[in-house]
């Protein structure tokens, strides 16, 4: 597959994506852990099929030590046994958050309580901010279709 436009080459794709990555270091110098914040990158991208972002965070997770299993079983996260109940909270409100557009009432209120229970409210709008962000990553490289498969974890930072 061949990407629609070289988004390096663009002075406006860079910067935008400067902003976002400025963004992205923000949050994961917050409380909220960072095996939490791979997982809802990972799941994110697999509901919004780009394999760029699938390929990167699930190369720089397993990179940092996370369980190859665990990163097998995202995708099926409801069934598995491996994830606690805080990063359950946070998959379940990764995918309401991803799905806006399937759900007419958006994210619905106990889906935000099982997360509170688990987060304090920094942690909760690192997790908010990190779906949104996630997301506004995985729509600009599913739109330019930059090709998955050739990341190297570290190269961007």
């Amino acid at each position: 597959m061949e990407p629609r436009i070289d988004a390096r080459a663009s002075k406006v794709a860079m910067n935008v994506v400067k902003h976002l990555v400025a963004a992205d270091k923000v949050l994961h110098d917050s409380a909220l852990p960072a095996a939490t914040q791979e997982l809802v990158k990972i799941r994110a991208s697999q509901v919004n099929g780009c394999g760029f972002c699938l390929d990167m965070h699930v190369k720089d997770a397993a990179a940092a030590g996370e369980d190859p299993v665990r990163l097998a079983m995202v995708a099926a996260w409801r069934e598995a046994t491996v994830f606690t109940d805080a990063e359950r909270a946070a998959l379940e409100l990764t995918e309401q958050g991803t799905r806006l557009a399937d759900a007419a009432g958006g994210v619905p209120d106990e889906v935000w309580a099982d997360a509170a229970k688990h987060y304090d409210d920094d942690q909760l709008a690192a997790l908010v901010s990190l779906i949104a962000l996630i997301n506004a990553f995985n729509r600009m490289n599913v739109m330019i279709q930059t090709p998955a498969g050739n990341y190297q974890p570290g190269q961007f930072g």
